[in-house]
């Protein structure tokens, strides 16, 4: 049965997704794509005019919504700011175990070697961490947080995940994630007056 140009293209977005979160941008290859997708060669073109660059900021930029989603979804079942951010932690750390400690987050490896360069690829990962940034900020605030304090506490949260996240994947575990998760759950929960 034929493929819908729709699903064509979904599909061709979901591995492309994939291959930038495992190998980055410059390591991924078009013909890689199309061969993992299995969509034929032209349709790459015809649904990506303007080629790779096109391909990864859509990529990025999807792969960051789906993200928010499930970041979202850990952070509305949460009690408090430990808890939120524990969730986090524990959402990333699952996805890496997952994966076999081979994708991490997913748009840090083509956000590091973009972000030098001006354009829409830096644009869908910047894009993408402030939609994440701004999920966090909006439920410690929710808590009774200051705009500026829960904004402040949302980039070290996150900018420390991050970082937990490569090191967990050198050292293929994830428990680092984790401690890092309670470390900064524990300054939100006291930064909100809770215990």
């Amino acid at each position: 049965m034929a493929q819908s140009r729709g699903e064509t293209r979904a599909r061709i977005l979901r591995t492309a997704a994939d291959l930038f979160q495992r190998q980055g941008y410059g390591a991924t290859g078009l013909t890689q794509v199309l061969t993992e997708s299995g969509a034929p060669k032209g349709s790459l073109y015809f649904h990506f005019p303007q080629g790779k660059e096109q391909l990864a900021a859509e990529a990025m930029a999807q792969a960051g919504a789906e993200m928010g989603e499930r970041m979202a979804a850990a952070l509305a079942g949460a009690a408090g700011p430990a808890d939120a951010i524990t969730a986090l932690g524990a959402l990333l750390a699952q996805g890496l175990e997952n994966s076999d400690y081979r994708d991490g987050c997913p748009v840090a490896t083509v956000a590091l070697e973009e972000a030098g360069d001006a354009g829409p690829i830096h644009d869908a990962c910047q894009g993408t961490y402030e939609l994440w940034l701004l999920g966090l900020t909006e439920r410690l605030r929710g808590w009774g947080m200051a705009e500026q304090e829960a904004r402040e506490l949302a980039d070290l949260a996150m900018s420390s995940l991050q970082g937990a996240l490569l090191l967990a994947r050198v050292r293929r575990d994830s428990t680092v994630v984790h401690s890092v998760a309670r470390r900064i759950g524990a300054i939100a929960a006291q930064e909100a007056g809770q215990k």
